[in-house]
Order: structure tokens, then C-alpha cells, then sequence
């Protein structure tokens, strides 16, 4: 019937189809017997295969990598394994005096959340803590997670397509260990978690507690009119030193390195945003502030206005830039200011190399705390830890009650755990001397493996949870073309990972982060490892778009054709004649009028 309707139109218009010739570019001139085999699928081109994922870890990255994943992948079965007894990541395991967050607290959340009720500029880890759990809960995520599972090996199995996990569950495993594979695994185990006791002599030592700002075991009691030494000054050593020291009976910081201590980022901005004088320095939001930044649009401009502002440092990176000098002019200038009743203390503390070079955190009361008549800031180097405190080189002895470690930390991105790969490769192994990821996300031998928050993901500008909601959406869209494509499984190319390391490696010598300074971000050998190329605007604009021609992959169904997904011509809607047929016109594209 409808053939006979077409050739009944092809006649009234006088059209003749051209025949099928060997000078015809357009069609095949000898179809193989391959072709003649080929019969298309029976399958609908949207009736998806159910993913299996699998995500190690429960903080920002695992909770994004949740929201995005059941919000795009249908069929999805979805766990998180958090080896600790709580969500929320580096701010479940912090708890030391006067752990905060780095940047504004309007800015350390989520973009699609709109949290207004700080109660601080710089909210606490408790508070921080709060807001993760509201969340969590808000978008009824705890079904999927599960605490108290610790990954202890994955293998990818290349006759299946599948990584094959072995993880221990229950406190000190006392549940035992289960196996079982999945189709997708996501490394979101942060980078500055992996604590460990610095390389001191004696320090097993002590008589008296002894304990790391990555595990504080102690109350406010322990502390209190006691004779405390807290080692390091890196951002939980700043932030102990401020909260440690009114409660002590003397305080002492000893430290390696010098260091710069920012000024609050963003006080100026939000004072000015709040209408508040400009010597204003109680940070602590007010009740009619509060009021005010419950209107939605209130708060979002404010939080806009403040964003604005995190991402305007990018040229501090740039080795000499005009920003540079500015910035390391004025915090040398508030520095100094800081330091005014212990004017000694200046040149102990200014650095020789650049602001950057080393992470910045605002170091608010912890200048104020070494100006205090009880507290010493100490840069002679240890010699030992005793029975009753620190012996220094210089055979000095400092009698303590409490010694606080703020330093020590794997950043090498050696995981506690083998992940094996293709042909029986570690990827700690792969990751020695340096650690690299593909765009800081994936890592060719290394199928259907994804990284949150991996070698290549810090920033100096903005925050990180900007990088983090766009690796999620970036690793969602592979799990989509997986599925929808029908393929096995996906990794870089070698080539694509080789022009990566290529690209980091001969961006970072224009930037401050190759001075000499001791920083999580490098290797020993001064190898930037840790950081993105190129600002959080930057970050946001290179994973907006896959470049899905950098990527091997391989097909989940026996053909050679890559077109077989496209399936038997229809959807599961028409197929089934139920569901709404004209979705299109749900959500149209519609295009901007010009004024």
C-alpha cells in the first residue's frame, strides 16, 4: 500500500529514482558478505542496559556522583562503600579545635543548593558537617550508601567487562569481606585523607596523649591549662594554633617552613555586600543579616557577588604577574600589621617564594595567637620527642603535656588498596614517580575507571566544589554513552593521556607553584602533580564538552558494527504505546529574541 502511494507521487511529479551505478558515491559498490549477514537488532534504540555502579566514598565527590548518576543513568544500580561511620568525607574525619572552611561559606556548597543560614563567614566543620547531612537527606540519598565498607582490592576482568571488588564490612571487619563486580567504578576518596605521624625519633615516646589533627581523640578538658606543642603550620595547624591557644597554658608551633597567612578572602566584599562598616571584624552573621538573606534572591545575589569575587585571582599563579606583586604587597603589609607586638616574628615567618606557591588559608586570629605572651613560635628543627616534650637541635627541651600533629599526609595518590587494571597493572604502580589522569578524571589500562578529585583536580581559584559538580556531570555523560551506545567499556587513549601529562608539564613552569616551597601539590622532585593547568573557569569550560575521539573503546554485543545500538527503528514508547509520545515539546529550546 505504501509502496504503491510512493510511486503513484513519483509519477505525478515525474520523478525517476537514478539508478544504482558503480560511479554512485553514495551507495555500496560491492556489498560484502558481512553486510548481507547484518540484520539489526531487536531491541528499542532507548530500552538501556542496567549499569552496575560501584563508588568508593561518601563525601562531596560520592554524594554528587549519586545526585547525577540516578538523575541521568535509568537502570542504575547504585552503592556508595564509606569506610567511616558517617557521610561527609573530610568533614566527618576533622574534628580538631577550630576546623573551618577555607573560603565563604555561601560558596562551599553545592550550586543547585542555596544554604543562607551561616552562622559564620567561615562556617565551622561541625556546621559544614550539618549541611552535608541536610542534603543527604533532603535528596534521600542514604538508601544507597553504605558505611562501614572499606574497599580492599579491585580487579578489572577483561573477559567480562568488569571490575571485581573484594570489601570488608563492619568495624575492624569484624563482618567479614564480600565480593562482587560492577560495571562502573568511581574513586572518590579525596586526596588529603591518607593522614599518617610524622617521621620524628621518639615519638612513640611520650608520656602524655599524643594525637593528629586528622584523628583529634580529644576533649576540651585535655587541652585546657595544659602545656600543649602542635607541629606544623599548613591549614589545620593555623586554624589549631588560633582555637589552642586561649585555652592553654602555653602554646608552642613548631615549624619546618615559612609561610603566608592570607587575609580573609572575601571579608571586604562581604562587609560591603552586608552594608557594614569597613573595619568591621566580627565575621558572625547578625540576626537581621540572617533575616535578609532568607529571600531567595537576596541570597543568591549575594552568594553570586561573592563568587564573583573567588574567581578573580587567577593571574596571583602567573610568576611575576602585576597581581602577584599586588597580592604579595599586601600580605606582607597585613602581615606586618598582625605581627606588630612581636615585630621578631616578621622575617621568621615571610616566605621566600610566592603567595600560591604553597595552599593558602586564611589565617584568621593566628597571627593574633603567636603575638600571645603564652605562646612561642618555634622554627628551630626537632631533634627528638622525650617522655615529657620536644628536645630541639640546638639541645633545647620544651616539657609538654600535649603534642598535636598538623602535619603528615600521603599525598603521593597511592591508594590503601590495589586497584589492578589491564594485563595485571597496579595503579599505584602506574601512578609511580607521578600520578596523572586524563582532564584529572581517567587513566588509559584503566577501563571504566573514574576519578572525583584525582591528580590534576586542585585549584587556587574559586572552590572546589564547582570542579567537583562538573567532574560528576563529565563521568555521568560517559556512563550515559556507555549505556546508550551499548559499549563494554571506555579509557583514554595513550596518545590523549600522553598529550595530557605533556600539557601539565609545560604549563606549570610560567606559574609560582614551581618555587621551591614544600607543597601537597608537588612531587618531591618539584613536579606539579595536584593541580588543574589553568583556573576553575578554565576547569569548567574543558569539561563542559567530552572529547569522546580521546577515548578506546570497546563494544558491549558481537558486531562490527558500530551503529548496532541505533536497534530496531523505535522507542520503548512507541513500542509499548505507552508514556507520552511528544516529549520534545516538554522542555522546547526556545531561542532568544534580540532586542
Amino acid at each position: 500500500m505504501l509502496s504503491a502511494f510512493a510511486d503513484t507521487i513519483s509519477s505525478v511529479l515525474g520523478y525517476k529514482p537514478a539508478p544504482h551505478t558503480k560511479t554512485d558515491p553514495y551507495h555500496a559498490l560491492n556489498p560484502s558478505s558481512e553486510d548481507a549477514n547484518y540484520r539489526p537488532p531487536n531491541f528499542n534504540i532507548d530500552d538501556y542496559r542496567p549499569l552496575k555502579v560501584r563508588c568508593i566514598g561518601a563525601g562531596f565527590s560520592g554524594i554528587l556522583c549519586a545526585l547525577r548518576f540516578r538523575q541521568n543513568i535509568p537502570h542504575l544500580d547504585f552503592k556508595i562503600y564509606e569506610k567511616q561511620a558517617g557521610v561527609g568525607g573530610t568533614w566527618y574525619a576533622n574534628q580538631y579545635p577550630g576546623v573551618a572552611c577555607d573560603v565563604p561559606s555561601h560558596c562551599y556548597q553545592f550550586s543547585f543548593e542555596d544554604h543562607s543560614q551561616w552562622s559564620n563567614f567561615y562556617s565551622s566543620g561541625s556546621e559544614i558537617q550539618a549541611n552535608i547531612e541536610r542534603v543527604v537527606d533532603k535528596y534521600k540519598l542514604r538508601e544507597y550508601i553504605h558505611l562501614k565498607h572499606v574497599l580492599s582490592h579491585a580487579k578489572w576482568d577483561e573477559s567480562t567487562g568488569k571490575w571485581t571488588l573484594s570489601v570488608r564490612r563492619g568495624a575492624d571487619n569484624v563482618a567479614g569481606e564480600f565480593e562482587e563486580t560492577c560495571d562502573i567504578l568511581l574513586l572518590c576518596v579525596g586526596s588529603l585523607n591518607r593522614w599518617h605521624w610524622p617521621n620524628i625519633k621518639g615519638l612513640k615516646d611520650f608520656g602524655g596523649p599524643v594525637v593528629h589533627t586528622a584523628e583529634w581523640l580529644l576533649d576540651e578538658k585535655s587541652i585546657e591549662g595544659k602545656r600543649v606543642g602542635i607541629i606544623g603550620n599548613g591549614s589545620s595547624g593555623i586554624q589549631a594554633v588560633a582555637a589552642v591557644h586561649p585555652k592553654a597554658l602555653r602554646l608552642v608551633n613548631y615549624v619546618r617552613q615559612k609561610t603566608w597567612i592570607a587575609p580573609d578572602f572575601c571579608v571586604n566584599e562581604t562587609r560591603a555586600l552586608l552594608g557594614r562598616k569597613p573595619d568591621d571584624d566580627n565575621q558572625v552573621f547578625t540576626a537581621e543579616e540572617l533575616q535578609k538573606l532568607k529571600d531567595p534572591h537576596n541570597a543568591r545575589d549575594f552568594r553570586h557577588a561573592l563568587e564573583h569575587n573567588m574567581n578573580v585571582f587567577h593571574a596571583v599563579s602567573l610568576r611575576n604577574s602585576d597581581m602577584q606583586q599586588q597580592t604579595r604587597a599586601m600580605f606582607e603589609a597585613d602581615m606586618k600589621k598582625h605581627l606588630a607586638k612581636k615585630p621578631e616574628l616578621f622575617e621568621k615567618i615571610l616566605p621566600d617564594f610566592s603567595v600560591f606557591c604553597r595552599r593558602l588559608s586564611p589565617g584568621n586570629g593566628y597571627l593574633e595567637a603567636l603575638c600571645a605572651d603564652n605562646t612561642t613560635y618555634e622554627t628551630t628543627p626537632i631533634k627528638r620527642i622525650t617522655r615529657t616534650g620536644i628536645e630541639l637541635e640546638d639541645g633545647r627541651h620544651n616539657n609538654l603535656d600535649v603534642i598535636v600533629a598538623a602535619t603528615g599526609f600521603d599525598v603521593s595518590y597511592h591508594y590503601p588498596f590495589d586497584v589492578v587494571g589491564r594485563n595485571g597493572v597496579k595503579l599505584n604502580d602506574r601512578w609511580t614517580p607521578y600520578a596523572e589522569a586524563y582532564l584529572s578524571i581517567a587513566v588509559d589500562g584503566f577501563p571504566n575507571l573514574f576519578h572525583m578529585y584525582g591528580p590534576g583536580s586542585g585549584l587556587n581559584t574559586g572552590t572546589i566544589i564547582s570542579m567537583l559538580e562538573n567532574q560528576a556531570v563529565y563521568i555521568s555523560k560517559c556512563a550515559m554513552k556507555l549505556q546508550r551506545e551499548r559499549l563494554k567499556c571506555m579509557e583514554p587513549k595513550k596518545e590523549a593521556m600522553r598529550d595530557w601529562t605533556q600539557h601539565m608539564r609545560n604549563y606549570f613552569p610560567k606559574t609560582v607553584y614551581t618555587d621551591k616551597c614544600n607543597s601537597w601539590y608537588s612531587a618531591d622532585d618539584g613536579t606539579v602533580v595536584g593541580l588543574w593547568p589553568g583556573s576553575n573557569l578554565h576547569a569548567i569550560n574543558s569539561l563542559a564538552h567530552p572529547r569522546w575521539e580521546d577515548y578506546e573503546y570497546e563494544r558491549l554485543d558481537n558486531t562490527t558494527n558500530r551503529l548496532f545500538w541505533l536497534g530496531d527503528g523505535q522507542t520503548v514508547n512507541e513500542n509499548t504505546m505507552k508514556g507520552d509520545l511528544a516529549w520534545y515539546l516538554e522542555k522546547p529550546d526556545v531561542p532568544p529574541i534580540p532586542q
